[in-house]
């Protein structure tokens, strides 16, 4: 039985629930995609941020382009205060539980986008009691917060 639902999202649109208990460490699903350059992935128009980007950094020189309907991960959302996190291995990404998650719960994880000029075309819908506003890594999100006050 997979570890995870398809289901309206309360963040945005779709998203991936827990469908039984979940025990931190468990790896839930693998982030998968097409290897592309990091040169394609910025010359490429498919990747202009005025639309849905599910495209992870692998290292220097790659980029995995999970924008296929048969990477399932790509609905997980992403939260301010995230239940899981992503690991990568070699050229392969998995998820994994980073607290224990109830059945039900919806799968998320901190997208970890840079703090820089253009943070602010990213709302976070996660609502969570930490939200910072916007789609910024956790290590920067004290600039978002200094900035509203």
């Amino acid at each position: 039985m997979k570890l995870y639902k398809i289901k309206k999202s309360k963040i945005d649109k779709n998203g991936l629930y827990a469908n039984q208990n979940i025990k931190k460490g468990t790896k839930i699903i693998e982030y998968k995609g097409k290897i592309i350059s990091v040169k394609q992935s910025e010359t490429n128009p498919k990747f202009d941020n005025g639309k849905a980007i599910y495209l992870f950094n692998i290292n220097k020189k790659y980029d995995l382009d999970g924008d296929f309907k048969f990477n399932t991960a790509r609905l997980i959302n992403h939260s301010c205060e995230p239940n899981c996190e992503v690991f990568g291995s070699g050229l392969k990404i998995w998820v994994y539980a980073m607290k224990n998650i109830k059945k039900g719960e919806e799968l998320s994880y901190d997208y970890g986008f840079n703090y820089d000029d253009d943070y602010k075309a990213y709302p976070c819908k996660c609502g969570t009691k930490n939200c910072a506003g916007y789609i910024v890594r956790q290590g920067s999100r004290w600039r978002i917060k200094k900035k509203r006050k």
